[in-house]
């Protein structure tokens, strides 16, 4: 397995729980790329469009069957408000709910500018990514998986069209099958597959408790908060090349936006740039490699939400050779 992020994590864990001998290889330590900078905003949708659908329909459900196999996982499943056009008010699927201003009131009385109407959706939660990542390193460990960290995958090595192991900067590493889940470095290893590095900011705030009860949406801005009292917020990255750029009001949520709390002890604390692997269409891509036998890549946008279900999904696969459903549609071809 390379790669210690959530999906690398996950699909580690769940070969590990079938049996599978496991070698997670990461660059530096579980969580640390852009797992940690990632958003986690865990909802489930039947109108994803693409090849990813099946495995955004069961997000929540994957989740709520996660956090009951390994109680180090926690869910906050404190349900979503979207609003601003951020999602279409009518023909609803079922799990959203119209609201309106009373309903908001109650739901976020703190909302600076309250909407008249909006989408609430009480199935949507929030994970602490990198203690999520940590809960299923460890539980892949208690399976006798083993844990390289600190070292760099350069390269597959591959004898007569099969993989034979990894190059990496400790050594080789020898294994009869190699999964590339190491995020936006899938392209250092695989550029064919058109996988991109797209930056996203992660802005870290704090304030008084119980400011923000749901996820609140809007078209620029989503905002939450986390298990330590604090508040995330992804903001549009806009180019910015420098810590001092991101610090830019343009790149916060200004004290007047209308998802902040009405509060005048709400501060930034500082924001963070990770890199996430964007497949060229937007839609996962998962499976084996073309012409490469015993090699197989998992690469998506939207990591934290699919992890679950893709990690079982590929596990699956892998261990017992029969090809998933859900998946075929993501295949590299």
């Amino acid at each position: 397995m390379v790669g210690a992020g959530i999906v690398g994590a996950s699909i580690g864990y769940h070969a590990a729980r079938l049996g599978a001998t496991v070698t997670i290889v990461d660059r530096t330590l579980p969580g640390a790329g852009a797992t940690g900078e990632s958003f986690a905003w865990i909802g489930a949708t039947e109108r994803a469009p693409g090849p990813g659908a099946a495995l955004h329909a069961a997000a929540t459900r994957e989740y709520r069957r996660l956090a009951a196999e390994l109680p180090a996982v926690h869910v906050r499943w404190a349900g979503s408000l979207q609003f601003g056009g951020r999602t279409p008010l009518g023909d609803l699927e079922p799990g959203r709910h119209r609201v309106d201003a009373g309903q908001i009131a109650a739901l976020e009385p703190n909302l600076r500018t309250p909407p008249a109407a909006a989408v609430h959706v009480p199935g949507d939660g929030a994970v602490d990514p990198v203690a999520t990542t940590d809960a299923m390193v460890a539980a892949a460990r208690e399976r006798g998986a083993r844990l390289v960290p600190g070292t760099a995958v350069t390269g597959l090595r591959v004898v007569r069209g099969r993989v034979a192991g990894v190059e990496t900067t400790s050594g080789f590493l020898e294994g009869g099958a190699v999964v590339l889940a190491n995020g936006a470095d899938v392209a250092v290893l695989c550029p064919s597959l058109g996988v991109a590095r797209s930056p996203a900011i992660l802005v870290r705030l704090a304030g008084p408790p119980d400011l923000v009860r749901t996820i609140v949406a809007i078209p620029d801005l989503d905002v939450r908060a986390t298990g330590d009292g604090g508040l995330v917020a992804a903001v549009e990255y806009t180019g910015e090349t420098s810590a001092a750029e991101l610090a830019r009001p343009r790149n916060a949520p200004a004290p007047d936006h209308r998802a902040v709390p009405r509060r005048d002890d709400v501060r930034v604390l500082g924001a963070r740039v990770g890199m996430r692997p964007m497949p060229a269409d937007g839609n996962p891509v998962i499976g084996p490699l073309p012409a490469v036998h015993g090699g197989y890549v998992a690469a998506t946008h939207s990591g934290v939400t699919l992890a679950p279900a893709a990690g079982r999904l590929v596990a699956e696969e892998l261990v017992h050779g029969v090809e998933a459903p859900e998946l075929v549609s993501c295949r590299p071809r």
